[in-house]
């Protein structure tokens, strides 16, 4: 299954009802989900230095969040957000409308592979998504669109489920108490555990990151946010980078 097929399928879970809870949800899915997205744009800043034009490629932007957090503090840069899934688009478009960022964001209903070869940005972020995609092949491909796309020594923010969650039973158990804290029912904390197990495909181990990254033309990432199962990196394109 190619990664564009991969996409389309995985963004079918995320229907209008979904979208809509999105947000309140990952917010104790992941402990330190706003965390990770700040230091996600940290990160980005620091490699590309304050108060500098940019042209970011947000894959997955979901309901907006990097936009709303970087387009903040950082007036020069502008950013193509990509969403295979209608429902998040739309959430996606009024937020990053309410928050006056419009003129700086274009929304694109679709993968990666829809974008021109011939875009080259200074930046990207892959937030949440890499577990979602089936399989190998899909993963390679979709690093292998995003890393086409970035100019030479471009940052890219890789976050998302780091490990196979039932060979780590005790982390299982802390998130599922995680749900419980913030009042899901057992019932409740059954299905999502039920879920994850059967829904997703996460890499197997923070090598396999590394790996998927160098063979995309990446060099070794560095990691500056961990959760439980979920981790966060920064990995370089390959190559000099551009001056001016």
């Amino acid at each position: 299954m190619s990664a564009s097929d991969a996409a389309q399928n995985a963004a079918k879970k995320f229907d209008p009802s979904r979208a809509a809870e999105y947000d309140q949800q990952s917010r104790i899915a992941l402990a330190g989900y706003d965390a990770c997205h700040e230091l996600a744009a940290g990160m980005l800043i620091a490699t590309l230095g304050e108060n500098k034009p940019a042209n970011v490629l947000i894959v997955g932007a979901g309901t907006g969040q990097e936009m709303l957090i970087m387009g903040k503090v950082e007036k020069q840069w502008r950013f193509t957000a990509v969403d295979p899934s209608p429902p998040m688009v739309e959430l996606g478009q009024d937020r990053v409308a309410a928050a006056g960022l419009s003129a700086r964001t274009e929304f694109v209903l679709g993968t990666v592979e829809d974008l021109p070869r011939d875009a080259h940005f200074d930046a990207a972020t892959l937030i949440g998504v890499l577990h979602h995609l089936p399989g190998e092949v899909a993963k390679h491909e979709i690093l292998n669109s995003i890393a086409a796309r970035l100019k030479p020594g471009a940052p890219l923010i890789l976050a998302g489920n780091r490990t196979r969650y039932a060979e780590h039973p005790l982390l299982l158990t802390a998130w599922r108490q995680r749900w419980r804290i913030n009042g899901a029912s057992t019932e409740e904390i059954d299905a999502k555990i039920g879920k994850i197990l059967q829904g997703a495909d996460p890499p197997a181990s923070d090598q396999a990151i590394a790996d998927y990254l160098a063979q995309a033309g990446f060099n070794a990432p560095t990691l500056f946010f961990s959760s439980l199962f979920w981790g966060a990196w920064i990995a370089l394109r390959q190559g000099a980078p551009v001056s001016g």
